[in-house]
């Protein structure tokens, strides 16, 4: 059984060898796993259901498949454990005239296991054939309610729609985001290379300034509001926040406070300046390159807390639009939380982008008015309360 499950390399990744309190893991990625881990160990004593482990690279999804199998199998129970492109490759052995048994006969074998394991589902050459077969067995299994686990780095709102309303399916199938280090680098986000919040750490709310004195009492006032807005947002980090107004009136501190308010309460938060974001993708197309493409957009993608700072100062090539756009429309999607600043007029951002700002169940906008800032004022009080009237932007 063992060796019919393809698990004889996996044979160490059980539930006690799968580490959860990992140097430079923060609490939120500690708590992420302890809930893998819960929800995996459930599945193995009882399979039931599809369980979906959704993470980026190296964050342990393949492991805890690889546990359940062996637990599984400990008790003396079936399993197929097998890497998805390799299926296919399987699936399309079964052409050939020598092959061991037809494709008919290894199709059914694959649907009909009484746990099957798909491990890197999305890694696979995306050919309507291999789109077929991968749907000819999940919803086979779906109506038939055969207990599947499924790991994948792609987010379960990219994949077809058929596949989509299954993996969402409440009672039947569990999805599990798995947030944390990549455990192949040994990094944890916030060191990584790609974040610049580091840069600023002392721009926080109260380091904020009203300049009063120095501007007239009304943009006091209003940047008073613009101070209790973002922390306001800070303290329940929902959907997205964009800052507009010129150059130099404050927009990037006030996304920095956010991120550094998010990470002093042990969440994660990737700040970055667009120009450098869309420098970084293009940088993993090099051969020297130590990470590749699809994991840095990945980390992007999924990062718990996304601030995107000058957003329209990139070049407006075709290929940084795209990127701009999936990124955007993931978080999006996903609701998860992201901060954009931005110089421009909204009416010059592309539609597809406009259209999602205005969304104002999901979106807060906030102009900041007033002159910019040329030099050290006098620092606001506490962010607590609210002075005077703002301008927030409504759809």
């Amino acid at each position: 059984m063992r060796q019919a499950s393809h698990l004889a390399a996996l044979d160490g990744m059980t539930f006690e060898t799968f580490t959860i309190e990992a140097s430079g893991n923060s609490p939120e990625s500690a708590a992420s796993l302890h809930t893998a881990m819960t929800e995996a160990r459930a599945f193995a004593a009882q399979p039931k259901g599809w369980l979906v482990l959704w993470g980026g690279y190296g964050t342990g999804k393949t492991h805890l498949a690889a546990a359940i199998a062996n637990a599984r199998l400990a008790e003396g129970e079936p399993v197929l454990f097998v890497v998805v492109p390799d299926l296919l490759d399987y699936l399309r052995a079964g052409f050939a005239r020598d092959a061991d048994g037809d494709l008919d006969a290894r199709l059914e074998a694959v649907r009909g296991a009484p746990l099957l394991i798909l491990d890197d589902l999305g890694t696979q050459a995306p050919t309507p054939w291999a789109g077929e077969k991968l749907f000819q067995i999940l919803n086979h299994r779906y109506t038939h309610q055969l207990p599947t686990v499924i790991t994948t780095n792609v987010a379960p709102d990219a994949f077809d729609e058929r596949l989509r309303s299954r993996f969402g399916h409440a009672g039947f199938a569990k999805q599990i985001d798995i947030r944390t280090i990549d455990y192949r680098l040994g990094l944890p986000h916030e060191s990584d290379e790609l974040s610049s919040l580091h840069l600023y750490a002392d721009q926080t709310f109260a380091t904020w300034n009203v300049r009063s004195g120095y501007v007239q009492r009304t943009e006091a006032e209003h940047l008073a509001r613009a101070q209790h807005e973002a922390y306001t947002w800070a303290m329940n980090p929902t959907g997205w926040f964009v800052i507009l107004g010129a150059h130099g009136v404050g927009k990037t501190h006030l996304a920095a406070a956010i991120a550094n308010a998010y990470a002093a309460n042990g969440g994660e938060a990737l700040f970055v300046v667009v120009p450098d974001l869309l420098d970084h993708l293009r940088n993993t197309f090099s051969p020297n390159s130590k990470v590749d493409y699809d994991q840095r957009f990945d980390e992007v993608r999924r990062a718990p807390l996304l601030v995107l700072d000058d957003l329209g100062t990139e070049s407006a090539t075709p290929w940084a639009q795209e990127k701009l756009f999936q990124l955007l429309n993931h978080r999006y999607a996903a609701r998860l939380p992201t901060v954009i600043t931005t110089t421009s007029n909204l009416d010059n951002l592309h539609s597809s982008l406009r259209t999602r700002m205005f969304d104002r169940r999901l979106c807060t906008l906030f102009e900041i008015v007033a002159p910019p800032y040329h030099g050290p004022t006098t620092p606001s009080a506490a962010p607590g309360a609210p002075r005077g009237g703002g301008r927030r932007r409504s759809a």
